[in-house]
């Protein structure tokens, strides 16, 4: 059996879809979600790219120890020694090294001659050589450069010791026999010993099909996120290879992955609480319409014999569509931690696990029936180990229909309670606003989202917010969650506020990275 290796980078690409950013403990939470799902490479980040990205992928490489830990570097020194600090505490690591190849990319972008991108992916390799022995290098925008200068550079850096080559269509430009006789031709060209990798965007709606066209023309690594988040219109989406492998056994023969397929649905439940991007319920495999049936002629097909329209069982990516389970306040502990295990979470101490049952109770005390989706909504603010500096303990909104809208609030701050109140242009104005006056630290909203976590008039609401406090340094994300739609805002107001402290803490620092941990 030959085995596909699943690289996933959610945690790196998929993390650049707009509003897809997540604090260095959901990095965590998730790269040990990615470990419990088999993925063979998990690509924790860009060392380079920010503080909290480095720490992200050092605290990583402490806690995975079966899946093999990566940081992307440019073919630039500093970024390649940052990722090899970043990755130094792991049992099994990679850097992995790119620049672009085709020639728009080399005239615009890098202003280069071939041969000087051709030298510097050299250097960069023969650098990363000596940090690690696994190093995979990517031809940026493979998918339009010139099939001579792809051989040309690829001979080039696994004569460096590259061991892993990554054909990226970077712009989702490609057709799936393209990308195909791509693969072929550069497979049969080089060693046997090398594995081809590739990395499709999803431009065209064609990812998925490039990478499953390119596996079965001798790529023996697929990069991939879950639920197909990343750049743009996204990359291709894990579950979609991975099923479409073990459903059609008959052309996939003798090619597997070692995915272990039933913590599927978990790990997508679990990313998209984490970023707040829902897939489209038409989502194939993970999407809320997966494996529903509404047709009169389906859902009897369906109920004589599930294979008429069903070619996948949803027990196969861990749905059970039988759980009867329902949740409300009468339901106790066990049947919660029955609950919370069958989403995924089977590792709580006595400790987190009554914190989460004093949340759940409170919740259920204001709702009829609790839902999945409100459970992993809770999980998910437990996880937040974002040092809580600002607290809010109670928010206090004026009638305004005098034209006046007003807010109160009482906030935390070391070990003292403050109060104050604003006007502002309109409710939620003034609720940022009176948090603004209370710390000091004025915030300049770019993006606010709210959407019901689950289904019914007593839903909880989740807030998203995007805010800057210091014109000079990047907009921080903030999560809040209440049945209240303004005390959620205000919620992840202050986590924002608190996560943009966290990071100026950490730069100001100005020490190692390894002892801020």
């Amino acid at each position: 059996m030959e085995m596909v290796k699943i690289f996933d980078t959610t945690l790196r690409d998929g993390e650049q879809s707009p509003g897809a950013s997540m604090t260095i403990e959901e990095k965590v939470k998730v790269a040990k979600q990615l470990e419990k799902l088999r993925v063979d490479i998990i690509e924790a980040g860009f060392a380079a790219a920010s503080p909290g990205d480095f720490e992200a992928i050092y605290n990583i490489a402490k806690e995975v120890r079966d899946s093999t830990i990566c940081s992307l570097a440019r073919a630039v020194e500093k970024d390649i020694k940052k990722a090899a600090d970043a990755i130094a505490p792991a049992k099994l690591k990679r850097i992995h090294t790119f620049i672009a190849t085709s020639p728009i990319h080399m005239k615009y972008k890098l202003r280069m001659s071939p041969d000087e991108v051709i030298k510097k992916a050299v250097r960069a390799v023969e650098y990363a050589k000596t940090f690690v022995d696994d190093i995979e290098f990517s031809c940026e925008d493979a998918g339009r450069s010139e099939m001579s200068f792809l051989k040309e550079i690829i001979d080039a850096v696994i004569k460096a010791g590259a061991k892993t080559i990554n054909i990226p269509d970077t712009v989702g430009y490609r057709f799936p026999h393209e990308m195909g006789a791509m693969i072929k031709e550069l497979v049969e060209y080089f060693p046997k010993d090398i594995t081809f990798s590739v990395h499709c965007h999803n431009d065209l709606g064609l990812a998925t099909a490039n990478s499953l066209y390119s596996v079965l023309n001798g790529a023996r690594q697929v990069e991939c996120t879950i639920n197909g988040l990343g750049e743009r219109a996204g990359n291709a989406a894990l579950e979609e290879i991975v099923m479409a492998i073990k459903v059609r056994r008959d052309l996939f023969d003798g090619i597997d992955t070692r995915i272990n397929t039933r913590e599927i649905y978990p790990t997508s439940r679990l990313v998209a609480s984490v970023t707040g991007i829902e897939p489209q319920p038409n989502k194939a495999i993970v999407g809320r319409n997966a494996f529903a049936h509404e047709s009169g002629i389906h859902q009897d097909g369906v109920l004589k014999h599930k294979e008429t329209y069903e070619i996948m069982s949803a027990e196969d990516i861990g749905l059970d569509v039988k759980d009867t389970i329902v949740l409300g306040k009468h339901s106790g502990r066990h049947a919660l931690k029955k609950k919370l295990e069958a989403l995924g979470f089977s590792n709580l101490s006595e400790e987190e696990l009554n914190r989460v049952f004093e949340r759940f109770k409170k919740l259920a005390d204001k709702k009829k029936e609790i839902y999945d989706e409100d459970i992993l909504a809770i999980m998910n603010e437990e996880s937040d180990k974002t040092p809580k500096v600002y607290e809010l303990i109670s928010l206090q909104l004026s009638d305004c229909s005098d034209g006046m809208p007003s807010a109160a609030a009482k906030i935390k701050f070391e070990d003292k309670v403050y109060t104050d109140a604003a006007i502002g242009e309109g409710t939620i104005d003034a609720v940022f606003k009176v948090i603004d006056r209370i710390s000091g630290i004025n915030g300049r909203l770019m993006d606010y989202k709210v959407e019901a976590v689950s289904e019914g008039k007593d839903a909880l609401a989740k807030v998203m917010v995007k805010v800057i406090f210091d014109e000079n340094k990047p907009a921080v994300m903030g999560h809040g969650l209440s049945i209240d739609t303004m005390l959620a805002s205000a919620k992840a107001y202050i986590n924002a506020l608190n996560n943009y402290l966290h990071m100026k803490d950490l730069l100001s620092k100005k020490i190692s990275y390894k002892d801020s941990i």
